[in-house]
């Protein structure tokens, strides 16, 4: 796989609204996620401005801004005026709240209301089947499968990806999504396993030109960035 050809949509994943407006203009970018812990790190105190601010620049791409409360009514009110902030948004909503209660009937209500939702945080099949019983089928939907923590409790996330997808097969407005990556071999995974999203955050997405990198040359720029740093750390032997 090279860079010119990566099928899959990559949304980037991020809440510096500088780095967003910059990273919009690369026709590789398909859309943009973020996350209440994406907005801390950035230093974000004003929800509202901020979504704003993006969404006056970045007007055709989707967006998704996920909700900030564990209550379900609280959930449902803030989807609300999330989605009316713009047709491209889509509303994030958790598959469960902090104590492990489904969301499934909460998203039920907003899919039957026509919000276009990104459904997250799911780690299991299971998670994902409860969601196939509860989507409408005439709205787009996102469901985002952390395939990266999946990987990090040691677990192979491409057999959950691959059987995630067969649930969705019925339902040609959802779409699974390949969250959480650690590395550009996961482009190519989700690709190849058929994801239809990936996210891709700024640092990852810097290193996506080693698609087209042969590894003889991987192996030489080893090589000499090992003896460059001796040299300038005046090294003796």
């Amino acid at each position: 796989m090279t860079v010119a050809n990566v099928k899959i949509k990559i949304f980037a994943d991020g809440a510096n609204v500088a780095e967003i407006l910059e990273v919009a203009q690369n026709p590789l970018i398909k859309g943009f996620t973020t996350n209440p812990t994406l907005m801390f790190r950035s230093g974000v105190v004003d929800y509202e401005a901020f979504a704003r601010e993006v969404l006056e620049q970045v007007t055709t791409l989707p967006v998704s801004f996920e909700v900030i409360a564990d209550d379900f009514a609280e959930m449902s009110r803030q989807a609300r005026r999330l989605a009316s902030w713009g047709d491209n948004v889509l509303v994030k909503i958790p598959i469960t709240n902090t104590h492990g209660n489904s969301c499934a009937p909460l998203i039920k209500e907003l899919a039957a209301d026509g919000l276009r939702l990104n459904v997250t945080a799911l780690t299991t099949i299971g998670q994902v089947q409860s969601i196939t019983d509860v989507l409408n089928p005439e709205v787009p939907m996102i469901v985002s499968v952390f395939a990266g923590r999946i990987a990090d409790t040691g677990i192979d996330p491409i057999p959950v990806m691959d059987q995630s997808l067969k649930l969705l097969a019925p339902y040609p407005l959802a779409e699974l999504l390949w969250a959480s990556p650690r590395e550009i071999l996961n482009i190519v995974q989700a690709t190849f396993v058929g994801c239809h999203i990936i996210t891709v955050t700024n640092d990852l997405l810097a290193k996506l030109s080693s698609l087209d990198r042969d590894l003889e040359t991987v192996s030489l720029d080893t090589v000499r960035m090992f003896y460059n740093d001796a040299v300038r750390s005046g090294l003796t032997l």
